[in-house]
Formats: C-alpha cells, sequence, structure tokens
C-alpha cells in the first residue's frame, strides 16, 4: 500500500493528523505526485481550510491537467462557498477528463438547482438516478426538478420511490401531495400531507395544504 493509499485509510478512519502526515511525505519523496496533492486538497477541505484546499487542488491540476478528482474537489470547494457557476465549470472539467460517477452529476445538478436553473439541472440529477438509484437525495431533487418544468405526472413515480427509499422524508411526503392535488387527486393529496404532518408536525407547508383539501371536500358534500 502506497503512502498515498495509507493517507486516505487514515482519513477514511477519522486520524488527519496521520493522514496529513503521510501526505507530506509523499510530496517530499515526489514533489510532482499530483494524487498526493488532490488527496491534500481533500483532507484541508475536510477541515475547513477551504483556500488552501483550492491552493493544492490547483497544483494538481498544473502537475497533471488529467486529475479528474482535482477539478472534482475543487468544484466542491466552491459549491460549499456557493459559488455554483465555478462548482459548475470544476465539475463538468472532471466529467471531461474521465470522472463519470454518479456523485459528480448529482453535485452537478444541485449547482444548476441552486441557481434556479431546472432545466439544465434535469440532465445531471437523471444521470445520477440512473448511476444510483438508491440515492434518496438525486431522486427528491430530480423529482422536484421535473415538477419545477411542469412534468409533474412524471415526478410523482419518483416522489413515491423516495418515500418507499425514505419513509419518514417530510418533505417528498408534501410534494406528492402537490402533485396528486394537481392531478385533482384530492384524497390522494390529503393522505399525503397528513403523513408529511405526522413525520413534522410543524410542517407549514403540509398544513396549509391540508386545510385546503378539507375545505375542498367539505365544500363537495
Amino acid at each position: 500500500m502506497t503512502k498515498n493509499e495509507r493517507a486516505v485509510k487514515e482519513m477514511q478512519e477519522g486520524n488527519l493528523e496521520e493522514a496529513a502526515k503521510l501526505l507530506n511525505e509523499a510530496i517530499e519523496e515526489n514533489p510532482e505526485d499530483a494524487i498526493a496533492y488532490t488527496n491534500f486538497g481533500n483532507l484541508l477541505a475536510a477541515v475547513g481550510e477551504e483556500e488552501k484546499a483550492i491552493i493544492f487542488f490547483e497544483k494538481a491540476m498544473a502537475l497533471d491537467e488529467q486529475q479528474a478528482t482535482a477539478y472534482y474537489g475543487k468544484g466542491n470547494v466552491l459549491y460549499n462557498q456557493e459559488d455554483y457557476k465555478g462548482a459548475i465549470d470544476s465539475y463538468q472539467k472532471a466529467m471531461s477528463h474521465g470522472l463519470h460517477e454518479g456523485d459528480v452529476y448529482y453535485m452537478t445538478g444541485m449547482s444548476f438547482y441552486h441557481l434556479s436553473d431546472f432545466l439544465r439541472a434535469l440532465p445531471s440529477l437523471s444521470r445520477a438516478v440512473e448511476l444510483n438509484p438508491e440515492d434518496v437525495d438525486a431522486r427528491f431533487h430530480y423529482a422536484l426538478c421535473l415538477a419545477q418544468t411542469d412534468q409533474i405526472t412524471d415526478a410523482i413515480p419518483h416522489f413515491e420511490k423516495v418515500n418507499e427509499l425514505d419513509p419518514g422524508h417530510a418533505d417528498s411526503h408534501f410534494n406528492l401531495g402537490v402533485a396528486y392535488a394537481y392531478n385533482e387527486d384530492v384524497s390522494g393529496a390529503l393522505a399525503m400531507f397528513n403523513k408529511a404532518l405526522e413525520i413534522q408536525p410543524n410542517h407549514a407547508l403540509a398544513s396549509n395544504g391540508k386545510q385546503r383539501m378539507e375545505e375542498f371536500l367539505h365544500k363537495g358534500q
């Protein structure tokens, strides 16, 4: 096991000081080791040293412009700093250099989502769901983007799947209720708003939705 590999293992186990020691040694032994700089960037980002992390990621890129995980790491720092446009640029570079895991698509989609660019978020979130079908957050935000782009009927099975994967997801139950209401399924909507309130009694939107559905049913009597 190389020092880089040992350092990653130490990071995963929470032994950050030992990981830093190993990465320092790896860089001293091979100052051209782009992987070591990338790993050190990830370590610095994990402890909140974000500006220093970017320096290490950019050093890794300078040593090896194909170092896709360095672009991804930089993207994550920019995302945390709410520089979503910068994050998108970094994630897209990571993908262009061969990184095609679900997480990079999810983070790209979420960056577009935070910019309220739901249409451009859809392809990335769709791919994230395709690669990681059990990823609750990816599927929930994919469903939200479908709903935001007036594809409400298409969003319904995804909200239903989120509820199956995470029965305690109050926001998913609420949004499914909204989708049911849109499709004039009043009893289904009311059931979902009630479920959201059962999970989160102070869910104001679900409470409002429940009141509206109850008023509608009362008028129909």
